[in-house]
């Protein structure tokens, strides 16, 4: 009953999106007031129906119903709670409801939190939220139904994918969706002002919390997948340059630009075509990453490999919703003269040249992940870009990026001098410099230049509030009273870039890692980056719907104990599926790194690394995720957007 009454929901939801979207848009363009008032109360059914829909999916898993096929295939009578809750999205078909319901919540915060916007654009971003969800549940209703009936059902299911039965890959999903579909709120708020024929500062004052909120919960989610591939999948790394990991940071790229340009908007009402552009492509990003992972193209660890007509329905779907964007782009592109101007040496300046960037990063990102899938299906060749391709033409691409993100925060608003600017941050320099000099004297492996590049961030990510409260030039006391009357987003935005910076410095000190496969008995020892590796014992054990196979392993420096690791292999008698666990030890400052490998004649393959600065990767984006958070919490973000001047030619 229950699976029948979520299939009702979902069908309701689906009703309720499509009317949502054609109340909303006529009801706007139409100047009819009703039907603007009735777009808020349609979004919010929307989100009940859907939210229904998905309590009816979670309960179905943790009461074992078999007879519905999702469950039956996904999984396990014996399998822990938390992973029969989990598991309703570690699947095509629960993912994709799960998408529809952040879909659906976007359109119900906007609902809620949107009341001081103008009625009709808020009537118009909740329709064109409509619509686009209205696709999506036609998509689960007739391609990916969560509430298929199966008959005879077995009596037990067939048990999740080992390698998703994790903490760290439960609650990636939810956030990392959470930041891709966050990002169509600024796509509608774009699409709307097409519509309206109308975008200036208030817009993008608007526009901004929104992009930001998303932006933040993408970085974590990006953040979480990175940190589970790196201790559940034992290769040791922290990216790889997976064509589903570039498929997270494609939006993440552009949705930083997006930011950047929202701010020109709002304070020059410059760049409103790259804004709407940006706005328009970065949820166009994600939709393009929710095509490749179900489409069956994708070979990869993170892919839904699924039957490929899903992948054309989707298809369908991101044409028509990126096809309509882009032509009522260039229909509109006449009335968004920028009204704004400014010097090319200026802060603006330096947000432009930013931008230039990470859209080159993500241009070649997308060349480099895509251009295989477009040479097999044209000329049938298999070429393979690995990472070699994108650190190759990446990295050039950052080191500008870097450069400019720590003089553009000094310089001045429309109008600046280049010179003054440099002299704020001499300091930053020559400790840059020093960083850059002495890693390159005290290791001859470690790149310099990112250590450099490094602690330039960091420290040029407050260059700008060190001169803003005058520091050492006034009393600590005056300072101090400065710095506490600074706005929070200036705070936010100089702890997101020193994130940024310290997550630099993560990756160049992995470049240091050490790494060695041995092969031990229990009672052997091996040396790796100064330290004493002894497989002590190799043991049976079990777990709640695995059975394990145990190392233990001491490691010694100097003699002294260290620390006692405890890799394993976990068989899963279901899915007859084996999986790693690594061990894992950090202090912060490095980590002690072990993976069991396969076993024979007594012998085991162990996988040991010494991963310098490892945990600075994740560190550094949990801090740009709190700089974001920084600045949502500024006041300024969520009231008192400048008034509307009144229209002197309508659109």
């Amino acid at each position: 009953m229950i699976p029948e009454l979520g299939h009702f929901a979902l069908a309701l939801a689906c009703a309720l999106a499509a009317a949502q979207g054609a109340v909303s848009l006529f009801g706007a363009q139409a100047n009819q007031p009703r039907m603007i008032a009735a777009a808020p109360a349609l979004a919010v059914g929307q989100l009940i129906a859907l939210a229904g829909a998905f309590g009816a999916l979670v309960w179905s898993s943790v009461v074992d119903d078999f007879s519905v096929l999702n469950v039956a295939e996904n999984s396990h009578s014996l399998k822990p709670l938390l992973y029969k809750i989990t598991g309703t999205w570690g699947n095509h078909e629960g993912s994709i409801l799960l998408w529809c319901l952040i879909l659906a919540l976007c359109g119900g915060v906007v609902a809620a939190f949107g009341r001081e916007l103008p009625s009709a654009l808020r009537a118009r971003v909740i329709g064109v939220l409509g619509a686009t969800s209205a696709g999506f549940l036609l998509f689960a209703l007739t391609e990916s139904n969560p509430f298929i009936r199966l008959w005879p059902p077995p009596a037990d299911g067939r048990d999740m994918n080992p390698l998703l039965q994790d903490p760290g890959l439960a609650f990636h999903p939810p956030i990392l969706y959470a930041g891709y579909v966050g990002f169509a709120i600024p796509f509608a708020f774009a699409v709307a002002a097409l519509l309206e024929g109308r975008i200036d500062a208030a817009w993008g004052r608007w526009v901004r919390p929104w992009a930001l909120g998303s932006w933040c919960l993408l970085s974590g989610g990006i953040a979480l997948g990175s940190w589970w591939a790196y201790y559940e999948l034992g290769w040791g790394g922290y990216w790889f340059w997976d064509p589903v990991e570039n498929a997270s940071l494609l939006p993440w790229l552009t949705g930083t630009a997006l930011l950047h340009s929202a701010i020109v908007v709002e304070k020059r009402e410059a760049l409103k075509v790259w804004t709407v552009l940006l706005a328009i492509g970065t949820f166009s990003l994600s939709l393009s990453g929710t095509f490749l992972v179900r489409s069956g193209i994708l070979n990869s660890v993170h892919a839904f490999a699924n039957d490929p007509a899903r992948g054309v329905f989707i298809l369908g779907l991101l044409a028509l919703v990126i096809g309509t964007a882009l032509a009522l782009f260039a229909l509109r592109a006449p009335v968004l003269a920028p009204s704004g101007l400014f010097s090319p040496i200026s802060r603006e300046g330096a947000l432009v040249l930013n931008n230039i960037f990470l859209c080159s990063i993500a241009a070649v990102v997308l060349t480099g992940t895509t251009y295989p899938l477009f040479a097999q299906l044209l000329a049938g060749a298999q070429i393979s870009v690995g990472p070699p391709f994108f650190e190759a033409t990446v990295f050039p691409l950052a080191v500008p990026l870097f450069a400019a993100m720590s003089i553009g925060p000094v310089l001045s608003w429309k109008r600046a001098a280049l010179a003054p600017a440099l002299m704020r941050l001499w300091w930053v320099a020559l400790v840059a410099l020093v960083v850059g000099l002495s890693a390159a004297w005290g290791f001859r492996a470690l790149p310099p230049l990112a250590f450099g590049a490094a602690a330039w961030l960091i420290l040029g990510a407050f260059a700008d509030i060190v001169g803003r409260v005058r520091l050492f030039r006034l009393p600590l006391g005056a300072s101090r009273s400065r710095a506490a009357g600074l706005p929070l987003a200036a705070w936010g935005a100089a702890i997101g870039h020193a994130g940024l910076g310290v997550t630099v410095a993560g990756i160049a000190g992995m470049s240091l890692a050490s790494h060695a496969i041995v092969a031990l008995k229990p009672g052997q020892s091996t040396p790796l980056a100064g330290y004493t590796w002894t497989l002590e014992e190799l043991h049976d054990a079990d777990g709640p719907n695995y059975m394990a196979r145990v190392a233990i392993i001491e490691v010694a420096r100097g003699g002294r104990h260290v620390i006692t690791l405890t890799p394993s292999r976990r068989s899963f008698p279901v899915q007859r599926t084996t999986v790693t666990d690594a061990a894992i030890h950090t202090n912060l400052l490095f980590d002690l790194y072990a993976v069991l490998g396969e076993e024979r004649d007594g012998t085991a393959v162990l996988r040991l690394h010494v991963n310098p600065l490892a945990p600075w990767i994740w560190l550094g984006a949990l801090v740009m995720a709190i700089g974001g958070g920084l600045s949502l919490a500024d006041r300024r973000l969520r009231v008192g957007a400048p008034a509307r001047r009144p229209l002197a030619v309508p659109a």
